[in-house]
């Protein structure tokens, strides 16, 4: 356990969600820094751990990558379903695997104009996420793995380019309409 301490300790303070700072540290440099501190176990955990959850429901053998799957999981869900009601298509997205505030936050993001909004908007409500299910015990394993999820969304935000953004963006878009005359 002493080992973990040591671990938690060496991993910078980040907080905000922001492109535009520097990370403190890489995915890369993260999980080579774990691999040096944390048990077998922990260690599988974190080899799978991902900002996308796995289809089929399969428990990790933590709690919060767990809880942190299960509401991605979701999310993703009411995104779809948004999406396709929106574009008068028939869904399988049971009511059941969305909840109201959850398809609340989908239709706020599917309604924003700008993609790269809906996208920040989007990952606010992640970190929000995060934050919220993290343990009290920062040097459980379990904030080992929050403190990976946020970084891994840290770096997602900071890969994206406006311009080509709206680019691909607009290039998908005709292309759809292209399709549909």
């Amino acid at each position: 356990m002493s080992e973990q301490y040591y671990l938690v300790s060496q991993l910078p303070a980040f907080s905000e969600v922001d492109e535009n700072k520097k990370l403190p540290i890489t995915e890369e440099y993260y999980r080579e820094l774990c691999s040096r501190f944390l048990d077998e176990k922990s260690l599988e955990i974190l080899s799978g751990l991902s900002l996308v959850p796995p289809r089929k429901v399969t428990p990790t053998g933590s709690d919060f990558v767990d809880e942190w799957y299960k509401r991605e999981r979701s999310l993703r869900f009411a995104l779809a379903r948004v999406r396709a009601l929106r574009m008068n298509k028939d869904t399988d997205i049971s009511e059941s695997s969305c909840t109201a505030d959850i398809l609340q936050i989908a239709r706020t993001a599917i309604g924003l104009e700008n993609p790269l909004e809906a996208e920040r908007f989007l990952n606010k409500y992640r970190m929000d996420i995060i934050s919220t299910i993290s343990p009290l015990d920062e040097f459980s394993s379990d904030a080992v793995f929050a403190y990976g999820l946020r970084l891994m969304l840290m770096e997602r935000m900071h890969k994206f380019d406006e311009e080509k953004g709206m680019a691909s963006y607009h290039q998908i878009y005709d292309r759809i309409l292209g399709e549909n005359k």
